[in-house]
């Protein structure tokens, strides 16, 4: 028996949806269910928005649903239930109307080892339908220069390391002009450098107008670039919503800078405050429930040398720690 692909009707339109216009969400997921034969449930239940020029970061530890999601939007695979529009058209129902304006690097590039980067790209250029083969070589070294790679064109994709492939991947998402990037992983491979110019032309990328749907599980990847974020744990959606919102929601740390940190400590545990973490030349702990004004009159009374005494915003970590009360698995 195969496995269960029971997809329900799309109550909203027709199989062959045009992509719709500007300004509307460009991925709505309702109920959107995918169990693997065995039993196992990948994805349970995913009621995900994705606004129109936003740039998303679907976050989540390894095994919380991430690629399998993309896949199922990108018509790859079908789900068990529910359902997924993608730019306004029925997945995977539409896939032929719809990825025509969609660029996605998943789970790596596909490559000719044999080939250059640049016969790379020619050759998905020409796979593309839509493609003009006359502004090919143009636009073949435009998006190599746009990631870094116009210098190592003529070299064999085989000799690549694994962040030149990724570059080469994302080349070949944008031999095009897109509505929507989706991007899996996409800084995976880069040193710092890399990861930088990736989080810029994705920042130049909405910009212009381009919607970008980012998975990683680097929650400092997802806080510097991303605009909106869902966080995924164990097949379910947790949250989502903008970034800003989501770290606001979450209480930050008090931060107390002294170079006498282990009095500093004692003192703010006589006082009732929890999580108290020594860290060199300061000490962090929760945001207290009292005038934060007797916390800090307590520690001069102590004679503690306080230097610096003040609430850290939470971060996205912060977030995900309040969300799920466990600590991310940056290893996804």
């Amino acid at each position: 028996m195969g496995e269960p692909s029971a997809t329900e009707p799309d109550p909203e339109g027709p199989d062959d949806s045009a992509p719709q216009g500007a300004g509307e969400d460009v991925i709505v997921t309702r109920a959107l269910t995918k169990r693997y034969r065995g039993g196992q449930l990948a994805v349970d239940g995913l009621d995900l928005t994705v606004p129109a020029g936003s740039v998303f970061g679907f976050l989540g530890p390894n095994g919380s649903g991430k690629t399998t999601t993309i896949r199922m939007l990108m018509g790859l695979i079908e789900p068990t239930s529910g359902s997924a529009r993608v730019l306004g058209g029925p997945m995977p129902r539409a896939s032929r109307t719809v990825l025509p304006h969609v660029g996605a690097l998943i789970e790596g590039p596909a490559l000719y080892g044999f080939l250059s980067g640049r016969d790379n790209l020619v050759r998905y250029d020409a796979a593309d339908p839509t493609a003009d083969p006359c502004t090919r070589p143009t636009r073949v070294a435009a998006a190599l220069d746009r990631v870094g790679l116009a210098a190592a064109a003529g070299k064999k994709a085989k000799a690549y390391s694994l962040g030149m492939k990724q570059r080469l991947g994302l080349a070949a998402a944008l031999l095009q002009p897109r509505r929507l990037l989706v991007l899996d992983e996409p800084t995976n491979g880069l040193d710092p450098q890399g990861m930088r110019e990736i989080r810029s032309l994705v920042r130049e990328l909405a910009s212009d107008g381009t919607t970008v749907f980012l998975s990683s599980h680097l929650l400092d990847e997802i806080e510097q670039v991303c605009t909106h974020v869902a966080v995924m744990a164990q097949g379910r959606l947790i949250t989502q919503g903008p970034v800003g919102e989501l770290a606001a929601g979450a209480r930050g740390r008090l931060v107390v800078t002294t170079p006498d940190p282990a009095e500093a400590a004692r003192v703010l545990k006589e006082q009732g405050v929890g999580d108290v973490v020594l860290e060199e030349d300061r000490v962090t702990a929760e945001p207290p429930d009292r005038e934060l004004a007797d916390i800090n009159a307590a520690l001069v009374k102590a004679e503690v040398r306080v230097r610096g005494f003040a609430l850290e915003r939470a971060s996205l970590e912060d977030a995900f720690v309040a969300l799920t009360g466990e600590g991310f698995d940056v290893a996804g």
